[in-house]
């Protein structure tokens, strides 16, 4: 019998890696915004991480007939006031690393001590009929220096690991998959796509 389709709504191709390395094991298959014939992006209007997700998750959950899984996440600094926060992916134009770069420069004259900064992820599963489940994960650490490691996305090069000292960029994905926002939010998505695959 084949599996229900679960919609994961990113054009991203790193989220989708990691998602389905950290959804294994479960009665889902795994499709992508673009393999369902959805090529826009919906306008992340909200003021959090959740309130986008519940956007994403119940336009396109409508639009696809599908399961959604979306997520909204990013970086805060307390040295920022909590910036880049929401606008992470809008913060400076380019890429990842002018993201990057601008980020260290907005950061020149502070200290290490007070690098604070945080990923947070929000993650919203909607149903076709508009059911929402909602999570959230963060992972604790501060911003580097300089950029370091080759692994991952975004932020993660400048983004030193408290618990493992180390930038989540020299983290293997097996390793990210274990501490980062978007694991510690995906488990509890888990634990609910489990609980919906015996419905």
């Amino acid at each position: 019998m084949d599996q229900p389709r679960l919609l994961i709504a990113t054009h991203n191709r790193g989220k989708l890696i990691e998602y389905q390395e950290m959804f294994a094991g479960l009665p889902f298959a795994l499709v992508t915004l673009d393999e369902v014939g959805i090529h826009d992006d919906v306008d992340e209007t909200g003021a959090t991480f959740a309130e986008n997700a519940a956007l994403k998750a119940t336009t396109y959950a409508r639009r696809s007939g599908l399961l959604t899984l979306a997520d909204d996440s990013g970086l805060q600094v307390d040295a920022l006031g909590g910036e880049p926060g929401v606008r992470s992916k809008r913060y400076a134009a380019g890429g990842d690393a002018a993201r990057n770069e601008f980020l260290l420069s907005q950061l020149r004259d502070v200290p290490a001590s007070k690098r604070a900064a945080r990923f947070r992820c929000a993650i919203a599963i909607c149903s076709p009929t508009g059911t929402l489940w909602e999570t959230e994960g963060t992972c604790e650490g501060e911003i580097a220096f300089a950029p370091r490691g080759t692994n991952g996305f975004g932020y993660d090069p400048i983004f030193h690991v408290a618990e493992r000292g180390v930038r989540m960029a020299e983290l293997t994905t097996a390793e990210k998959n274990r501490v980062s926002h978007r694991a510690h939010a995906a488990a509890g998505a888990k634990r609910i796509l489990a609980l919906l695959a015996q419905t």
